[in-house]
């Protein structure tokens, strides 16, 4: 009798619920759902939160995550080190903390409004106002990282706030007047989904009421799709979302870029593609052994 043909062994490694600010559920879900998906592609998957996955120094060929922990993500870039695929990369969710987002998109071309990455334990000096002041060490993981401000006086108050709470540098991104547009992909397969956030009511923290209802301005679909799959590639992430400024006349700029978003909007149809993105890259990695 033929031996049956072993399973590929995956490991998950989910997000921790602080690294996951009023979207705890949604970040779940799809990793669940991502999960479900490789298992129907005969992949027998286990699941770890980030945590456990350190201190049970977990070993596997195949990880696909949504960690943002320090030393999570320090244990994901050994094991690639070692030669294991990780998606989404240690290494493309560090580039995503928003003072090497910024650095490495604006230095490759990415449409990025203009930009200053600054101590905090100065003043507040860029000469460009309104603006948005930015944790620049991290990802979001409170309302008060990403600060809108129209004046120097409250500038220096949002620096002082950085100083006090030890966060070093922040990244400061002029205000973009236009509509805003968030946006999901997949690399290596045919999925994007671009909507207006304020439309669906889809909000972390509330700051989308910043550039107000979205007008409609037309713009290029395939254009914001393409600028986006060159900062995944730039970024390493191949599981992305984001987010744009559409202008009057139709121009785009990435305003932010996220390793493995929460898909909420469309993750009964984002599900299967992360999956098939996984599955697809497992497999080329072992026919090229």
């Amino acid at each position: 009798m033929q031996e049956s043909k072993k399973k590929i062994r995956v490991v998950g490694v989910s997000r921790g619920n602080e690294f996951s600010p009023n979207h705890v559920g949604n970040d779940a879900a799809i990793f669940m759902e991502t999960a479900e998906e490789l298992r129907k592609r005969g992949c027998e998957v286990e699941l770890f939160p980030e945590k456990e996955f350190v201190s049970q120094c977990v070993q596997s060929d195949f990880v696909f995550d949504m960690a943002r922990d320090r030393a999570t993500v320090s244990r994901l870039k050994e094991m690639e080190d070692e030669g294991t695929l990780v998606i989404n990369s240690g290494y493309g969710i560090d580039n995503c903390v928003r003072r090497p987002m910024t650095e490495l998109l604006v230095a490759n071309g990415v449409p990025h409004p203009e930009s200053f990455i600054i101590p905090t334990d100065g003043s507040f000096t860029p000469e460009v106002l309104p603006c948005w002041i930015k944790r620049g060490d991290s990802h979001a993981m409170v309302k008060e990282d990403v600060v809108y401000v129209e004046c120097k006086e409250e500038a220096e108050v949002v620096m002082s706030d950085f100083r006090r709470r030890g966060i070093p540098v922040a990244v400061v991104n002029e205000h973009l007047v236009g509509d805003l547009v968030k946006f999901y992909g997949v690399q290596g397969t045919d999925f994007f989904y671009a909507f207006y956030p304020t439309e669906q009511s889809h909000s972390k923290f509330g700051l989308e009421a910043i550039n107000g209802e979205a007008r409609g301005f037309p713009f290029n679909v395939g254009m914001l799709e393409k600028y986006a799959s060159r900062a995944a590639e730039i970024l390493n992430v191949p599981v992305y979302g984001g987010d744009c400024v559409v202008s009057a006349a139709g121009e785009i700029r990435i305003i932010d870029f996220n390793d493995w978003p929460s898909f909420a909007r469309c993750r009964k149809e984002a599900a299967p593609k992360i999956a098939e993105c996984i599955y697809n890259r497992i497999i080329s990695k072992l026919n090229s052994k």
